[in-house]
């Protein structure tokens, strides 16, 4: 299947002709065509697929054909990472059709009055952190009674972060007719209860659910928590030559601790977590994905929803609390069907969490032993894990590092429109769904202002 077969208009098909994409991914050839017909859709499918493309592209299409003066679409992320690379590929996608868009979501630089106008003179699709919405909807400017289409993008990640009623409050603002797609990496219970609620004889779509990409070659060390930093930098001596290498822990302390343990290792590395302001942290994800950062520390913040290519290898430094999260994580390497390394430091207090990611995805991964030369740096004591069973700290535990809060709006006005875009191309391309692509050709890629994080 092509793009071409899905029924999209000219416009559109402009724009993922010269974007480079030909081949929908599985997820956007079940999905595309129940959304296209009107239909409630719950979908499910691992990091990397191109669920929010599977998603954008035909609401992008139905906007174009019947044309729009008001808010149409209002979709819902977890975090302003996520809104921020949803409103990029909504950019790309739409230079040709002339939608325009918004995201709505707080931080140091953000611009509530943007936010204000593009909610009251209505863009064509608004990108929302609900914690952000929710503070705009207090006021009586917010027009969502004529929306269309509600989609709720990462729907377990922002259950587990605690968004339920306000996922419920927004919905009491929007019309009850309306089309309302659930994407989501996992289907727990609760997402099925929230089905339930906002669904109406819903499609059910599902892609491998909850399985690591095949392109993965997993490892696991088991390893006390004394000897956790020197294995890292120990790794490192092995991967110098690898542009990307990712390194994910479940607490903050631990983030600090890694980098610190990294650079007097001689490795320089960067940490990313909620205690950064929102223009380092978007600086920080600029220069890993421009390969001007080699080794990124990060919290479960970057697990989900951030979409960064050619990760040749994934560290978790401690067993992630949630079995799903493991899948989440790793799935930032091998995205589509490139290859990569993930790596698992296992102590002895983790062990059953990490038999029960192996019992999810139906597989023993491989033990590597530990370099006996290793000697423990008593400096970078971890505190992975309840106890002290299997290493050196008693304190610490699984948490996650993700915020509640939105980030900055980003753009002079409430939306953009198609007759001021020029200079934008190169940076339409890494910020869609991953997707196979097509031999470049000599034309420009479409593309549009840069816009100023404002």
């Amino acid at each position: 299947m092509k793009f071409t077969d899905l029924g999209f208009g000219a416009d559109l098909l402009q724009s993922l002709d010269l974007m480079g994409f030909e081949t929908p991914t599985p997820i956007q050839q079940e999905s595309i065509p129940h959304i296209l017909e009107g239909k409630d859709m719950i979908a499910c499918a691992q990091t990397g697929t191109g669920k929010t493309a599977a998603y954008l592209l035909p609401v992008l299409e139905k906007i174009s054909r019947e044309g729009s003066t008001h808010t149409s679409a209002l979709i819902i992320a977890p975090t302003r990472e996520l809104a921020q690379q949803i409103d990029q590929q909504v950019e790309g996608f739409a230079y040709f059709t002339g939608a325009t868009s918004c995201p709505v979501y707080g931080g140091e630089k953000s611009s509530w009055d943007t936010q204000k106008t593009a909610l009251t003179k209505g863009a064509d699709i608004i990108i929302a952190t609900p914690g952000r919405l929710m503070a705009h909807l207090k006021f009586d400017y917010v027009k969502l009674d004529k929306l269309e289409y509600l989609i709720l993008d990462e729907a377990d990640r922002m259950l587990d972060m605690g968004f339920f009623d306000d996922i419920m409050k927004i919905i009491s603002y929007l019309p009850k007719k309306r089309q309302n797609l659930l994407f989501s990496a996992t289907m727990p219970p609760k997402i099925r209860q929230l089905s339930k609620k906002m669904l109406t004889d819903p499609v059910q779509v599902s892609i491998a659910i909850s399985k690591p990409a095949a392109g993965i070659l997993q490892a696991a060390y088991e390893v006390s928590n004394d000897l956790k930093v020197p294995l890292l930098c120990d790794l490192m001596k092995n991967h110098k030559k690898l542009e990307s290498i990712l390194i994910f822990s479940s607490t903050k302390k631990n983030v600090k601790n890694i980098v610190n343990g990294l650079k007097a290792g001689g490795y320089p590395a960067r940490a990313i977590s909620s205690e950064l302001s929102q223009e380092e942290r978007e600086d920080v994800i600029r220069g890993f994905k421009s390969k001007r950062i080699q080794i990124l520390v990060a919290t479960d913040i970057l697990s989900r929803g951030i979409d960064i290519e050619s990760i040749s290898l994934v560290i978790n430094f401690d067993v992630p609390h949630d079995a799903e999260d493991y899948v989440h994580r790793i799935g930032r390497t091998a995205r589509a069907s490139s290859t990569g390394v993930a790596l698992t430091f296992v102590n002895g207090a983790d062990s059953r969490k990490f038999k029960s990611i192996e019992s999810l995805i139906e597989m023993k991964v491989n033990r590597v032993a530990v370099p006996s030369y290793l000697k423990p740096d008593k400096r970078f004591v971890q505190s992975s894990g309840r106890g002290g069973r299997g290493g050196s700290s008693r304190s610490g535990g699984s948490g996650r590092g993700g915020s509640r809060k939105g980030g900055s709006s980003r753009g002079k006005s409430g939306g953009r429109s198609r007759d001021n875009r020029s200079g934008h191309g190169s940076n339409r391309k890494k910020s869609s769904s991953n997707q196979n692509r097509k031999p470049k050709s000599s034309n420009s890629k479409p593309g549009g202002p840069q816009k100023k994080d404002s």
